[in-house]
């Protein structure tokens, strides 16, 4: 018996020390979701109906690092949607925590940059939460399949935030590509680097 007894206290210690899962990880199937874009319009994933897949960046009006790829999302939404490839970005940020990432201000931001791409309001974390978001910029690659969409890609968009002119491994490029070309990404997960999420505090 206390064989046994031991036995179901090591199983529970393995359990209890298993790290939980929180958000996608490569691979995984990714829902679709509903946001409201930065014109007022409701916006879906399945909206697009010829796209092969997405670039999901989680994003906002007011890091640093967010502001230093403002052009380089815009470069990847031109190159890549033609190709089936476009870009969504969705700002997950508590405007009262975040001063600066209201709606107001997001419709401001996309018109003074003229995004071409989607930029969607998550007001309560639910999406980012559901796809493991922590930092803006994050972003996801998502392929579409005959299954669903699946995360092909996890990370930051290239290894250089402060200076375009020096990035050397173009990480979202180079998985979009990959998949485009019916190959596997090669670095599938890279470190977001950037700003914190903050999540309006429940």
């Amino acid at each position: 018996m206390k064989k046994v007894l031991l036995l179901f206290a090591v199983v529970l210690g393995m359990v209890a020390a298993s790290p939980i899962k929180s958000g996608y990880q490569v691979g995984d199937r990714a829902a679709d979701f509903q946001l409201k874009n930065v014109d007022g319009k409701m916006v879906s994933l399945a909206n697009y109906k010829e796209a092969k897949g997405f670039i999901v960046i989680f994003d906002c009006n007011t890091c640093p690092y967010s502001k230093a790829y403002n052009s380089r999302m815009i470069g990847l939404n031109t190159k890549y949607s033609s190709l089936g490839f476009p870009v969504i970005a969705i700002n997950a940020n508590d405007p009262e925590q975040s001063q600066g990432d209201s709606f107001e201000e997001m419709v401001i931001e996309a018109k003074a940059k003229k995004y071409d791409f989607p930029y969607l309001v998550d007001e309560n974390g639910t999406v980012a939460k559901m796809y493991g978001a922590t930092n803006t910029p994050h972003v996801f690659v998502l392929q579409k399949t005959g299954t669903g969409l699946k995360v092909a890609y996890i990370g930051t968009i290239d290894d250089n935030a402060r200076k375009e002119s020096k990035v050397s491994k173009h990480y979202v490029q180079d998985a979009v590509n990959a998949l485009l070309e019916g190959k596997e990404v090669s670095v599938s997960k890279t470190k977001a680097i950037g700003c914190g999420i903050k999540f309006k505090k429940s």
